[in-house]
């Protein structure tokens, strides 16, 4: 069976929210009459995916079942999942390599040479986030246009709490609703891979309790994962500007993610002479 109950439910609910994202003409099927049910009906999917209807019944209500990777990717080109989502649902079924349920702080402490690379990648702004995104390490580029994390109190050193829980994110992340979601739907993939992890039911608890985003998209069930790309952000003396930024896994640790942003030919200047300013007086 899946690793947990907990797994079983997700998995029942993400291919319930799949099917019912569906149509008909999606798949190939005739609308049909008297259509009750938003999207596929149950029957439909077991069809397309070769399988029996009660069986996957017992899969959207999260029984104590195992389906094989056949089964699984059937049912994933049946719902027409993306990539990640099908990596998503394997990983709820079939799991990772066993490792300790939580991380230890040992685990969360960045050796003083990875501290000192990211202070040294200045004027690119450059972080490195834990298992739970909790940011470790940041050059002065990356506190001056995010936020200052090391002067924040140690529970809201989150990206994802930052992202959600701070008003400040909203105006200095240019694309906010768009980097939330894949954010979140990072989460959700690390999640899975650590489902004895108490660290991310404890975030997730506390992300839930402060904002209705999350309330609304956690149901949907995105997934995504942690890779290279853009990203726009807002300061009140640059302007909008543009970092083209890559992650990195510590060889040590994978699950620390160093993440360095180029600005722009035109952008770098801008932030070089924000940086020689002198730093405020506490």
């Amino acid at each position: 069976m899946p690793h947990t109950v907990t797994q079983a439910r997700e998995l029942g609910d993400l291919l319930r929210s799949r099917r019912e994202r569906l149509q008909p003409s999606d798949v190939g099927l005739p609308p049909g009459t008297r259509r009750r049910t938003r999207g596929l009906r149950r029957e439909e999917v077991a069809q397309l995916a070769s399988i029996s209807a009660t069986y996957y019944a017992f899969l959207e209500q999260g029984r104590e079942v195992r389906p094989s990777r056949q089964v699984l990717d059937a049912l994933a080109a049946a719902l027409r999942l993306d990539v990640c989502e099908r990596a998503h649902v394997h990983q709820l079924v079939h799991g990772a390599p066993p490792e300790p349920e939580q991380a230890s702080a040992a685990m969360e402490t960045l050796p003083p040479a990875v501290v000192s690379l990211v202070d040294r990648l200045d004027p690119c702004p450059s972080y490195v986030t834990g298992r739970h995104w909790d940011v470790l390490a940041s050059n002065r580029a990356a506190r001056v246009l995010w936020t200052d994390w090391p002067a924040r109190p140690p529970q809201t050193r989150n990206m994802l709490w930052w992202m959600f829980a701070d008003p400040e994110a909203r105006r200095i992340v240019v694309d906010w609703e768009e980097e939330a979601s894949a954010l979140l739907g990072r989460l959700r993939t690390a999640a899975a891979r650590h489902p004895g992890d108490p660290g991310f039911a404890d975030l997730l608890e506390r992300l839930h309790a402060v904002s209705p985003e999350v309330r609304a998209w956690w149901p949907q069930h995105k997934v995504d994962t942690v890779g290279s790309g853009t990203k726009r952000l807002r300061h009140p003396e640059l302007g909008e500007f543009t970092l083209h930024h890559v992650v990195l896994q510590l060889a040590d640790n994978p699950e620390h993610k160093v993440v360095t942003c180029t600005p722009s030919p035109q952008d770098r200047p801008r932030v070089e002479a924000l940086l020689r300013r002198p730093r405020p007086t506490p």
